[in-house]
Formats: C-alpha cells, structure tokens, sequence
C-alpha cells in the first residue's frame, strides 16, 4: 500500500520513528474486515514468530460467510 503522503498513517496515529532522516513507519499488523481494523498486532516482536500470531488469531476468528 502506497502512503506516499502519510495521509492514512497520519489518520490511524501510526507509530513512527526517524532513520536515516526519514520518518518511518514502525512494524505492525492490521486485521481488516468489511472496511474496518477488527485486530492490530504491535509491536510486531519478535519478527520471525509473528506470521504464525496472526495466523492463529486468524484461525481462532475465522469470516462467516453469510453469501451461502
């Protein structure tokens, strides 16, 4: 996702920090659904076993499907 302008990190408060002398953004994880956030995962630590955090808070919430 391209925030070129900070506009969407700017709206959420997204934790930031300078490097290099760029603002960047810190890691996080956002579950959206239907146009919300319903879960952040921050701080995004340690790196390499968070995939499999999200991956289980996803299976423990899966989607309904209401289409069927």
């Amino acid at each position: 996702m391209s925030d070129e302008n900070r506009a969407f990190a700017n709206a959420l408060n997204l934790p930031r920090f300078e490097g290099a002398g760029d603002i960047l953004l810190k890691r996080l994880r956002l579950i959206i659904r239907d146009s919300m956030i319903e879960h952040v995962f921050y701080p995004v630590f340690p790196p390499d076993k968070n995939a499999g955090a999200v991956v289980a808070w996803l299976k423990a919430n899966p989607v309904s499907d209401t289409s069927r």
